[in-house]
């Protein structure tokens, strides 16, 4: 079990405003993990336009490994300038890690200085500035370490409760006091810390939201992988091989369908146990077997589950509170860092759709669904067919 990079982001949208001013975006990728976040000039439509648009173009550049050195002043010459304020119409901020080196780089425009914690305590990093076609930009570096956290945020959260709780608002050391002390106190996640410096940041604005205010947290823990086995392997030989594959698999393990639960069943000589307390009117009850986290039906609960994943927008603090098979399977999902999903493509005439293809069956198009909504939320997703 590798680390993981736990990434997490929240805003606050400013008062009598639909759309935040603030944007992040993310992507990973084999080598490399990028993170940007914008603040568009003011508030609203306008400023969340300036916002998309530049975060956008950075990482559309960015992994498209073009060098920053061609990144940046493309992006600064893009940006107009305010002529009242004499500030751009928008600021960012860039995170990078490198996934081989752990090494880290952030790359300032105008936005407050990243945040920076080794095991729960600050560590102030030495930006280096340099100007880039008149503007000023200020670059970070360090190596990410297991239970490190390395932040950004716009300075809607740096100077909440400005004329309220404080004089000058809130301010950065404040904003890292207060993360040490989520860090001894609370447990440790990205969500977590990000979610109690925004919940922090509400309350100092009284609710009275007086900017866009975003933080982008990312948090180093170890990862944490799941293997879904659906389905039986085409051929029975097979069988044997994908259940010693997914026993001896480093992380947790579920089974999705009946005849694959009979499957592992048979192979640790064992009977499944059912849990009835777990039963529906539209769902089969869960099962129980040694070693393995979940057992669930297949078809229907892996349809019931892909609905359930979409209602809720893959938001675990959205799940119902049901302890059904397929809330179950959702939060199994929705914990998972990296999932492995093995599809067997031994077809049961019982659940084919004659409206498909006959060499397409409805398992294997219902996990294809799930692994799309889940890489669409950046979620690492392998799919493997036996």
């Amino acid at each position: 079990m590798d680390n993981f990079l736990d990434i997490y982001d929240l805003s606050l949208t400013k008062k009598g405003e639909e759309l935040c001013g603030d944007r992040v975006i993310f992507r990973k990728t084999e080598d490399k993990t990028t993170i940007v976040l914008s603040d568009g000039l003011g508030s609203g439509v306008k400023a969340n336009i300036l916002a998309t648009l530049t975060t956008e173009i950075l990482i559309s550049m960015l992994n498209a490994d073009v060098p920053l050195e061609e990144v940046i002043p493309t992006v600064i010459g893009t940006l107009p300038i305010c002529q009242v304020r004499k500030i751009a119409y928008a600021t960012f901020t860039i995170l990078q890690i490198d996934h081989h080196s752990n090494q880290f780089k952030v790359i300032n425009f105008d936005n407050p200085p990243p945040l920076y914690f080794k095991k729960g305590k600050l560590v102030k990093l030495e930006g280096q500035t340099q100007k880039i076609l008149e503007r000023k930009i200020t670059l970070y570096e360090g190596v990410l370490e297991r239970d490190d956290f390395l932040g950004a945020i716009s300075d809607g959260v740096l100077y909440a409760g400005l004329g309220v709780a404080l004089n000058f608002g809130w301010g950065w050391d404040n904003i890292a006091k207060h993360i040490e002390g989520i860090f001894l106190h609370q447990t440790h996640t990205a969500r977590n810390i990000v979610q109690k410096v925004i919940a922090e940041t509400h309350s100092l604005y009284r609710g009275q939201i007086g900017d866009d205010a975003t933080f982008v947290g990312v948090y180093v823990r170890q990862r944490k992988p799941l293997m879904i086995f659906t389905g039986p392997p085409l051929e029975e030989k097979q069988d044997p091989v994908y259940v010693k594959k997914l026993l001896n698999f480093e992380g947790r393990k579920v089974i999705c369908g009946g005849t694959t639960g009979n499957i592992v069943a048979n192979y640790l000589g064992e009977t499944i146990e059912m849990d009835i307390a777990t039963m529906r009117k539209e769902l089969p009850p869960i099962g129980k077997l040694s070693g393995i986290d979940l057992v669930t039906e297949g078809i229907l609960t892996l349809s019931k589950c892909l609905e359930v994943l979409k209602k809720c927008n893959c938001d675990i603090a959205r799940l119902p509170r049901d302890n059904n098979g397929a809330v179950l399977l959702a939060k199994e999902i929705l914990q998972a860092d990296s999932l492995l999903f093995v599809v067997g493509q031994k077809i049961n005439e019982f659940y084919q759709n004659p409206l498909l293809p006959k060499n397409i069956s409805i398992r294997r198009s219902l996990v294809e669904e799930v692994v799309k909504l889940l890489r669409d939320k950046q979620k690492e997703v392998a799919l493997e067919y036996c």
